[in-house]
């Protein structure tokens, strides 16, 4: 006899929410620090509301902490993007530095989050 039993999941369209979530994080991560991708600004926006409106469906799920963790890091990204957009107008070179390590520090909880959401495994609580 087995002791593992293996559930379904709630609903594995959350995992397809997740991955485009991930994509669309990815792509303004990567899109910060290229010149005239202002357009990344909208992805975040989109996966955001993405995830306000889809984190209920998961709620009980090992999903819900993904859906925490991408709103957590969609806050303090924006919020540390918004803080260090003034060194932009200090020249190019302080602001796409600011930004680089934003971007750097929000494309590593995007890759945590992806690798772990491809082993259907929780995000930690902190």
């Amino acid at each position: 006899m087995d002791d593992v039993i293996d559930l379904p999941e709630a609903n594995p369209s959350l995992k397809t929410v997740g991955h485009i979530s991930y994509l669309l994080h990815t792509i303004v991560a990567v899109g910060a620090v290229l010149p005239g991708v202002q357009a990344s600004v909208a992805l975040l926006i989109v996966a955001f509301v993405i995830d306000l409106v889809k984190k209920d469906d998961a709620a009980g799920t090992w999903q819900a902490s993904h859906f925490r963790w991408r709103i957590r890091s969609v806050l303090w990204a924006g919020g540390l993007y918004l803080l260090t957009a003034p060194l932009w107008l200090m020249l190019v070179l302080p602001g796409w530095i600011a930004w680089g390590l934003v971007s750097i520090w929000f494309l590593y909880r995007v890759v945590r989050g992806w690798m772990n959401l491809n082993r259907s495994q929780p995000m930690p609580l902190s």
